[in-house]
């Protein structure tokens, strides 16, 4: 049986991140105007969070408080001397007042929301010194008679007084409250904040819980979906394989082409995980990823990229150079534009008298194949799951870009650092070995269909994934 959603005012002073809250809560980036300076919000705005198509909780943006001391010192003077009146009462002769058209008509679009509420999130800045100001607008907001939790903030900040606040906010009878960072929100933060408003709304306790057990669901789902896009990714490029003849100048454009189709398929990787985590190009930094040719800043094939996201160096990449430096004597002057990682596209195809190294001899009289060397792709893998990493951890409502050196190991939950451990050091796994040998399964193929088999490949290798190398 469905009941009436619960009904959530955001309020508090101008310019402490109200709308950034609702953009974080309902993932999306272009709720509202989130700008650097105050009074963005002038009307009350709404978004509502749903589980199964029915609406659980509303939440209300509204405009920020700017004059609460003189509206408390007007509110004064609607009473008869000697009169008591309460709170309510002072905010119902304030609402039929001219003045809430007029002076102090942004504050009444406040009140008025807040009313209509079941209750309010007060959202502080938890950078900002406590200020006479703040404790007029609890003032004021508790003449309403709806229950009130403070939300604190920025609170990742170093600049944050969370232990000042919450002495304030203590003194003046409100102990319940809230620390949340709408930029870089704990993993747990929104679980954090529906268990405080469980307490504090305690008939609507289990709506709240039906949220947040829905939320740590989505959280599944959105982490699956991202290692199943990966694995995608990692295996098209494990099975790709380019042809070209023995020449200098055709083995010098087989492996631009090479790498130029695995940075696009890179890049799409990407712009499909920022989607799937409601995020936009925007959010990546310029030089993490180049909008001109849709590559990451770093090329994926220069040797310094493997020391910068520390994956360890192996002996295949080792021979690969060695191969590189042969295949240069051989081919009479290649040049190796992209440095020893060329050579280390067909290291593993060099190497020793196994059947990769008589390949590659074999083909050297007459066709060539290049492929990504092993170290490359789990470089590959590193750098997106240090992106799925860093996506996980930004709020929808950041406004500066992404950056990879941001993130920061120890706050990463167990699978997903000890996933970047095994790509870093291991090698590469038996699904992606098996790729190597079935270049008809990599979609970048032109002649590419789909195929069962490698669909097995690809699934094994995402639940490998999500279960965190185990």
């Amino acid at each position: 049986m469905s009941h009436a959603a619960l009904s959530l005012a955001v309020v508090g002073h101008t310019n402490t991140g109200k709308t950034s809250l609702l953009r974080t809560l309902t993932r999306d980036t272009g709720f509202g105007q989130v700008r650097n300076r105050p009074g963005t919000t002038r009307h009350v705005e709404g978004a509502r969070l749903s589980v199964d198509e029915e609406a659980l909780v509303e939440l209300f943006d509204t405009p920020g408080l700017e004059d609460s001391m003189a509206l408390l010192d007007f509110m004064d003077q609607l009473s008869q001397p000697g009169e008591r009146i309460d709170g309510p009462e002072r905010i119902r002769r304030f609402l039929e007042s001219p003045a809430a058209q007029g002076r102090f008509e942004q504050e009444a679009r406040v009140l008025r929301k807040l009313q209509a509420c079941d209750a309010g999130l007060y959202v502080i800045d938890a950078r900002d010194p406590v200020l006479s100001k703040h404790k007029d607008e609890l003032t004021l907001l508790a003449y309403s008679g709806r229950p009130l939790l403070p939300v604190l903030n920025f609170v990742r900040s170093p600049q944050a007084r969370i232990q000042e606040w919450r002495s304030a906010l203590a003194r003046l009878g409100l102990h319940a409250l809230a620390e949340f960072d709408t930029v870089a929100p704990a993993l747990d933060g929104e679980a954090l904040l529906y268990d405080k408003l469980a307490v504090l709304l305690e008939t609507h306790a289990d709506v709240l819980h039906r949220l947040k057990a829905d939320l740590a669901r989505q959280a599944v789902l959105r982490r699956r979906d991202a290692m199943r896009l990966l694995a995608e990714l990692l295996v098209d490029v494990a099975a790709w394989r380019i042809s070209s003849a023995p020449d200098a100048p055709s083995l010098e454009q087989a492996g631009q082409d090479l790498r130029g189709r695995v940075a696009e398929r890179e890049a799409k990787s990407v712009q499909a995980l920022l989607r799937r985590y409601s995020f936009t190009r925007q959010d990546l930094v310029g030089d993490l990823l180049h909008f001109d040719g849709e590559r990451w800043g770093m090329d994926l094939f220069d040797p310094q990229a493997l020391k910068e996201f520390g994956v360890q160096l192996s002996k295949g990449v080792a021979a690969g150079a060695m191969a590189g430096a042969t295949l240069d004597v051989v081919t009479g002057g290649l040049s190796l534009g992209a440095g020893t990682m060329l050579g280390a596209l067909a290291g593993g195809l060099w190497q020793g008298a196994d059947k990769w190294g008589q390949r590659l001899m074999g083909k050297l009289r007459g066709e060539t194949e290049l492929s990504v060397d092993d170290a490359v792709l789990r470089l590959l893998a590193v750098r997106q799951l240090s992106l799925i990493a860093a996506l996980e951890r930004r709020g929808h409502a950041a406004q500066t870009p992404l950056r990879m050196g941001e993130i920061d190991a120890d706050t990463l939950d167990q699978p997903l650092q000890r996933e970047l451990n095994v790509w870093r050091t291991q090698a590469l796994p038996e699904s992606l070995r098996l790729a190597r040998i079935h270049p008809q399964w990599s979609a970048l193929r032109d002649d590419y269909s789909p195929d069962a088999r490698r669909e097995a490949c690809v699934r094994q290798l995402a639940e490998r994934l999500v279960g965190g190398g185990q």
